[in-house]
């Protein structure tokens, strides 16, 4: 019982002690200090918004987001979650200039422009499409650079206080670049507008013929354009300025290098002609330009006919020569224009003047320059319409005859002036016809050249003895170029054969006329030997493959009784007569494309007729011929493309802008012509109706919508 009572009492001591344990426990963690509570951790979220595609998260030490950047303008954004959220950053992304995608989530505005392919300026009406505008930066940036190239403006011009002003009145989202920064954008422009011709040549030509002059800038320095000329695919003549470069001199070696290294830069290695003025540096050029040809793989067919005179300065020459004779009245009535135009009080008398006499004539006296006769002409025929004003002037103004020293012209010297004014006429139009850059010309270089002969013919069988004095002094000239014909290029010949209204129709009779009989005679007959030597040129060059006849399927025959059978007669006697014809010679060869050409009857002369639209539809008849046939047309006759360029250069390098690098000015000039459209003729001069309006307005002081500054009394 004890046992049992004993070992009954023993789990009552144990949790006495177990007891005593924990007291003693609590005794020791009361006098600890307890460990800091720990924070729960918020799981992170990961952002669902898709504004954080286009921004980069800028976090604080404690891994916060606390701002945004952009990652295409690099703009900062506050952008806590409790704080800002991100509205500010989507509205940001929609209005994001760099932001390539907000182009597609911009609104678009309806616009109205002007077709294209009109060819007409908005001002007179020209039909319109309808489309969309969004604002692009890049685009307007672009613009603003073609329209400082086209229209020759400075690049200070973006730094204008006007332009700034107008950009944000009509686009303030625009922002302005700098005029460092248009320099870059156009040399960019120069440069992609660059790599699409020289593409567009490798494709799109077989020969291109080029015209090529120097001229010396106000810096001193000496610049040689050349200019491309071609027919494209859709036979339409193109005028594309290749090169716009400095040259140390004018000497024929350099010129020649300087050619060289243009077409070897260019890729045109097939050149068919080179247009130039009569300089002797440019014969040494060609010389050096063939050679090189010749080694670059060219046949001596294709430089045969490298070196173009040009008709233009030719021309000059021969009415140059000409105008000598009359010396003494030109100079007379250049002195008296000179006087009047020299004061605005002149001019306005001059003026009230022509009122009061009742002259209707509304042009503006002009000065002429006296190494261009065409400006001669010019100032001699709008002289001629005030000669009643002149005659009476000295009596308004009795300086006028003292301050010329009594060379005022007299009735003499004005039947002098209107004779020359009658003569010079149809060298100026004749001119005006060869200076053409937007339609062929090389198909009338032999019926001017006839034409003009026909003109001196008459001068030196006139009457008079000045006007027989002045056709001798221009025969002598004329025949020093064009009286020897084996001196002459034979696409003189070439482009007015190629010309269907003409062909060989009159070709005879004109070199008969020119050469005389024996000789002309002659002549027709080298001119057409060396036709067709260049066309069998081309025909290897570029062989037409025979379309195979298709052979139609025959039906088996029927089998009769009789042994004949039924189809298609034997012709037993064709065939024995084509065997005769063969032996005999009489059957000749399948003729050429050019003789197919020439046989066909000439076109009747139509004021309407288009020349280079008969081609591209009777391309698909003769093949070859018409590849021959786009090459001769494409040859310039004068050099005036190149020339007005000159024009062009001595705006944009004037007097205030002279600090330009020469690789600037090519870019300028160059992309100033590519970017121009090509339905716009080359014209320089100034416009005599509005000059003639300014002076009046200046004379007068009247005709200005401008407020004036009164006078104090």
């Amino acid at each position: 019982m004890e046992s049992v009572g004993g070992s009954g009492s023993q789990p009552p001591s144990q949790n006495v002690e177990h007891d005593m344990g924990a007291e003693a426990v609590e005794k020791d963690t009361s006098q600890q200090p307890l460990p800091p509570s720990v924070p729960k951790k918020r799981k992170e979220v990961e952002t669902r918004s898709p504004v954080w595609d286009h921004f980069e998260k800028i976090k604080n030490k404690d891994n916060i987001v606390v701002s945004a950047v952009c990652i295409y303008c690099k703009k900062s954004y506050k952008s806590e979650s409790k704080r800002h959220g991100t509205s500010t950053l989507r509205n940001h992304i929609m209005t994001c200039l760099k932001n390539p995608h907000s182009k597609d989530t911009r609104q678009s505005l309806l616009t109205f422009s002007p077709a294209p392919s009109s060819g007409l300026t908005e001002s007179e009406g020209a039909a319109g499409v309808l489309g969309t505008w969004v604002f692009d930066q890049e685009l307007i940036r672009r613009a603003l650079c073609e329209m400082i190239i086209v229209d020759e403006l400075p690049f200070r011009f973006v730094e204008g206080q006007g332009f700034r002003k107008f950009i944000l009145v009509c686009c303030p989202m625009f922002k302005i670049p700098s005029r460092w920064t248009v320099s870059r954008d156009i040399l960019k422009i120069y440069s992609d507008e660059r790599v699409n011709l020289k593409n567009f040549f490798k494709t799109s030509c077989q020969r291109v013929s080029i015209t090529t002059d120097t001229w010396t800038s106000v810096q001193r320095i000496n610049y040689m354009c050349i200019t491309a000329h071609f027919i494209d695919h859709e036979w339409k003549l193109q005028k594309k300025i290749i090169s716009f470069v400095p040259i140390s001199s004018h000497k024929g070696e350099y010129i020649a290098k300087a050619l060289e290294s243009c077409l070897l830069e260019w890729g045109l290695k097939s050149i068919f002609s080179v247009t130039v003025d009569n300089a002797s540096s440019n014969d040494t050029a060609i010389g050096f330009l063939k050679k090189k040809m010749l080694s670059w793989g060219s046949t001596a067919v294709r430089c045969k006919y490298l070196h173009m005179r040009c008709i233009a300065h030719i021309l000059n020459l021969v009415v140059q020569d000409g105008l000598k004779e009359s010396d003494d009245s030109v100079k007379k009535v250049r002195d008296s224009v000179r006087y009047m135009r020299s004061s605005p009080a002149r001019l306005q008398k001059f003026r009230e003047l022509a009122d009061l006499i009742g002259v209707e004539a509304k042009n503006s006296l002009v000065l002429d320059v006296p190494t261009r006769w065409n400006s001669t002409y010019l100032m001699l025929h709008t002289a001629l319409l005030y000669q009643k004003v002149f005659e009476v002037y000295e009596d308004y103004d009795p300086s006028f005859k003292s301050d010329l020293g009594g060379n005022v012209p007299n009735f003499l010297d004005w039947e002098v002036v209107e004779g020359l004014v009658k003569f010079l006429k149809s060298f100026y139009e004749m001119t005006v016809r060869i200076s053409g850059s937007l339609y062929v010309t090389s198909n009338t270089f032999f019926s001017e050249v006839s034409d003009l002969s026909c003109i001196l013919t008459g001068l030196v069988g006139a009457e008079s003895d000045s006007v027989k004095a002045m056709g001798m002094n221009m025969r002598t000239k004329f025949d020093k170029y064009w009286g020897d014909p084996n001196k002459m290029n034979f696409l003189i010949f070439y482009g007015n054969i190629m010309d269907p209204r003409d062909k060989i129709e009159y070709m005879p009779y004109q070199f008969n006329q020119l050469y005389g009989d024996e000789n002309g005679k002659s002549l027709f007959e080298k001119v057409m030997k060396d036709l067709k030597e260049l066309y069998v040129d081309y025909v290897t060059s570029f062989p037409v493959q025979s379309d195979p006849v298709p052979v139609e399927q025959s039906v088996p025959p029927t089998v009769l009784s009789d042994p004949v059978s039924v189809g298609r007669p034997q012709s037993l006697l064709k065939s024995q007569l084509k065997k005769q014809r063969l032996e005999s010679g009489e059957l000749g060869r399948k003729k050429t494309e050019l003789e197919v050409y020439l046989s066909e009857e000439i076109i009747e002369e139509d004021g309407e007729f288009d020349l280079l639209k008969w081609w591209k539809v009777n391309a698909g008849r003769f093949p070859v011929l018409s590849k021959m046939a786009r090459d001769i047309l494409a040859v310039p006759i004068s050099t005036v493309a190149s020339e007005s360029t000159f024009s062009t250069s001595g705006r944009v390098l004037d007097a205030f802008r002279s600090s330009l690098t020469p690789k600037i000015v090519e870019a300028l000039v160059c992309a100033q012509d590519w970017l121009r459209l090509h339905n716009q003729p080359l014209s320089v001069e100034e416009n005599i109706d509005e000059v003639e309006k300014f002076e009046k307005e200046f004379c007068t002081g009247v005709g200005s919508s401008l407020p004036t500054i009164p006078e104090e009394d």
